[in-house]
């Protein structure tokens, strides 16, 4: 099938009123979790992961895409208006962003970003049409090897890309790795760390552990907050941007749609990344770099735009190899696993609707979100009004009634809880679940893999290396550990000349400061009786060498 011809396809499946409808609902519901903190697309995903096995396969994944990147758009609302990221790739709006809302332009500041996003995630789809049917022919001759390595390169990235300590992410994602092999022996048929439990035999479901680490876990994360909502008083206004805040931020919307695009097809890459490098680059390429942080548009533009465009392009490693590039793809991934469909080379072929269907759904959604969030701001804003306890009770409610209902099995719910616990421990100890959940859901992908490689190899690891796209793919990996450790030895030893310094600076400025009260105190009775003045040094024991005044 051509290229054009698949694009026809897919629009075909995507303006199917259903999908329509799906698509809609999609960008809907993300934008709206983008406003509401504390939720986002990962925790609302993992909740609605039950209700798409009812649905077609192109349908459910329309409409999880659509939540993935509505989110991006959502999460900008807030940022500006109250300084409070409705998700994680919306830190960086806030720098920037709030500034501008106190300066009275928060609405400028909301229509670049919409128009950003809009133009940073349709050039991603475009960049998406023509990368993925290459990809996916390429991918075609990978073997085992191959997949072990791509498989052991997100993990690896995932770890070191992550926000928090890379020991702790890379702890997870072995966690993760243990509890994948739970159940019986794919090629055996033993089980293993089943407990004699006949419901752990076919391993822990996966929208489960997921529906528990990112819904039950966030949902008593977020209760123990007791901040109160704020109230957006200002009235929004002027949110078409003037043709000088084009002109500013024409050069950072294309330098944050390359720079998105590219971030998000590499494992490990997402919407923070790639909004954290935008306004890096923005802030190193500006003329006054001083601006940035003070109400800079560039900061809002660059950033919004990125984290858009890696949201969209994050599909093409999934689509075409099978590798989830981040969390919230590691979830889509599970939701076309539940349906029966196992993404990579082969989905062009034999699951074309899927293929094309999703990547046309993308610039309609995209159209959509455009026309939602210039006019709807201020309806959007007004859901910040909704009592965080009414979420949690309704989302437990639905996260329970789901994971039942596919496969009827009360153990589910026990497992739901559990991890719904562990999740809520992570959070509040420092380590992301993250990793786990992708190490989860790449575990048996990367088992089925490595024993086939050892199969083919007679058990010899030379197969690794004497095959050149694996062999580059694990030297891409000692090299990135390389650099890593490089980078946090000099970090220590910067720190540690940092300390040295602190304290010679600590106890000059306490010899000084003793050296200032003896002053004083010659300043107000320096002469003694006989009307001669008193030495430092006499004062002073410390000093021997020190001059008479």
């Amino acid at each position: 099938m051509g290229l054009l011809d698949g694009v026809s396809q897919g629009f075909a499946v995507a303006l199917d009123p259903v999908n329509l409808l799906y698509v809609f609902l999609g960008v809907l519901i993300g934008t709206v979790i983008g406003v509401l903190p504390g939720l986002g697309p990962t925790a609302t995903i993992a909740l609605l992961l039950p209700l798409t096995y009812e649905i077609e396969p192109a349908t459910a994944v329309i409409l999880l895409a659509g939540i993935y990147y509505g989110s991006m758009y959502g999460g900008t609302i807030t940022s500006v208006l109250l300084r409070l990221p409705g998700e994680a790739a919306s830190v960086v709006t806030t720098f920037d962003g709030y500034q501008m809302a106190k300066q009275g332009r928060a609405g400028p500041a909301l229509g670049i970003a919409a128009i950003g996003s809009f133009i940073g995630g349709t050039l991603a789809v475009v960049g998406l049409t023509l990368l993925a049917p290459s990809l996916a022919s390429l991918a075609v001759s990978f073997g085992p090897p191959e997949y072990v390595a791509l498989t052991v390169l997100g993990i690896l990235l995932v770890t070191y890309l992550g926000t928090g300590s890379a020991l702790k992410s890379l702890s997870m994602a072995a966690l993760g790795l243990l509890l994948s092999t739970v159940g019986q022996d794919p090629i055996t048929g033993t089980t293993r760390f089943t407990f004699g439990e006949v419901s752990l035999f076919d391993g822990l479901d996966f929208v489960a552990v997921a529906m528990g680490l990112f819904g039950v876990g966030e949902i008593l994360h977020n209760l123990e907050k007791t901040d109160k909502v704020q109230a957006v008083t200002q009235k929004i206004k002027n949110i078409w941007p003037s043709r000088k805040d084009f002109r500013d931020s024409t050069g950072a919307i294309g330098r944050g749609s390359v720079l998105g695009f590219v971030i998000g097809v590499l494992p490990g890459g997402g919407g923070v990344v790639s909004s954290l490098a935008s306004y890096a680059m923005e802030k190193r390429r500006a003329k006054d770099p001083t601006r940035f942080g003070k109400g800079a548009i560039e900061g809002v533009a660059g950033p919004e735009t990125a984290n858009n465009a890696s949201s969209t392009s994050a599909f093409v490693p999934l689509l075409t190899l099978g590798i989830p590039a981040n969390v919230v793809l590691a979830l889509i991934f599970g939701a076309l696993l539940v349906q029966g469909i196992t993404p990579g080379p082969q989905l062009i072929e034999q699951h074309p609707d899927v293929f094309w269907g999703v990547i046309a759904s993308m610039y309609i959604g995209n159209l959509m979100l455009l026309a939602l969030n210039l006019p709807l701001v201020g309806v959007f804003v007004q859901m910040l009004r909704v009592r965080a306890g009414i979420l949690a009770a309704f989302a437990l409610l639905v996260t329970m009634a789901g994971v039942f209902s596919i496969n009827n099995d009360a153990f589910d719910m026990w497992v739901v809880l559990g991890f719904g616990v562990l999740g809520w421990l992570m959070k509040k100890t420092g380590f992301e679940p993250g990793p786990l959940v992708l190490a989860f859901v790449l575990g048996p992908i990367l088992e089925r893999a490595f024993r086939q490689s050892m199969l083919l190899s007679g058990g010899s690891l030379d197969i690794f290396v004497i095959r050149p796209l694996s062999g580059g793919i694990f030297l891409l990996m000692a090299v990135i550990v390389v650099v890593s450790v490089l980078t946090a030895r000099r970090r220590r030893r910067v720190f540690g000349r940092v300390d040295a310094e602190a304290v010679r600076t600590a106890d000059l400025a306490a010899d000084l400061a003793s050296a200032g009260r003896g002053s004083s105190v010659l300043g107000s009775s320096g002469l003694d009786s006989s009307g001669v003045g008193t030495r430092d040094h006499d004062t002073d024991p410390r000093r021997p060498n020190s001059g008479e005044s």
